[in-house]
């Protein structure tokens, strides 16, 4: 299998070491693991050039390339952002703006056959919501199934979480990786990704507004 990390921070703390956790129990070797981090990617600037006419456009094309390349060979693709004031770091949630062309919306790679997982981190309250808003910017990407894995530290440091708190985690990222070792090359999309799958593939047909975009999803094969 092969995996693929995008991590939203640069610092190694409780975020990074959950994920290392995950990693872990993968079936895999470290070749087969792709670690990024995106905090010299600068903020998408709006100009909505890779969605209206090409991604190659865009004027941080050069410096997403390398990470999209490896999200596309990757079997699973795991986002990790800390929580900050509620949320996915502004560094994650920037990155995912550069993605829009490749929404459902506009002209997706189909990833229905791969496995994400978000993780997120916090010492307080908020880690659930962000890993809801990293899941739901990966099954817009058409990835078939999402998982998370958001984690209430309870303290500043992994190293001072309480041993009941610290085994809950492990076994349930010992469960997952379980599951992700088992479908890995045969994962079916979930509901949601099929469901906004044909809603979109009926926008294109019924009320197209990109001609681009409607070409590229008749070109597919996805639309008639």
């Amino acid at each position: 299998m092969k995996i693929t990390v995008v991590y939203g921070q640069v610092h190694k703390k409780n975020t990074y070491k959950v994920t290392q956790l995950l990693l872990n129990h993968l079936e895999c070797s470290k070749e087969d693991i792709i670690e990024l981090n995106i905090n010299d990617i600068p903020p998408c600037c709006g100009c909505t050039q890779c969605i209206n006419k090409a991604e190659y456009l865009c004027p941080h094309y050069e410096q997403i390339t390398s990470i999209i390349t490896a999200i596309d060979d990757a079997d699973v693709i795991v986002l990790a952002s800390p929580n900050y004031c509620m949320g996915m770091t502004g560094q994650m949630k920037s990155f995912c703006d550069h993605m829009a062309y490749r929404w459902m919306s506009h002209r997706p790679v189909d990833m229905r056959s791969k496995i994400g997982v978000a993780i997120s981190t916090t010492a307080g309250i908020g880690a659930s919501k962000t890993t809801k808003q990293i899941a739901e910017q990966m099954i817009w990407w058409s990835i078939g199934r999402v998982y998370q894995i958001p984690f209430t530290v309870g303290a500043f440091s992994m190293e001072n979480v309480k041993p009941k708190r610290m085994g809950k985690l492990n076994n349930k990222i010992s469960k997952l990786a379980k599951t992700i070792n088992r479908k890995v090359g045969r994962s079916k999309p979930c509901f949601k990704t099929k469901f906004y799958f044909g809603i979109m593939s009926m926008m294109h047909k019924g009320m197209p507004w990109n001609q681009i975009e409607t070409d590229y999803w008749k070109e597919k094969g996805w639309i008639k």
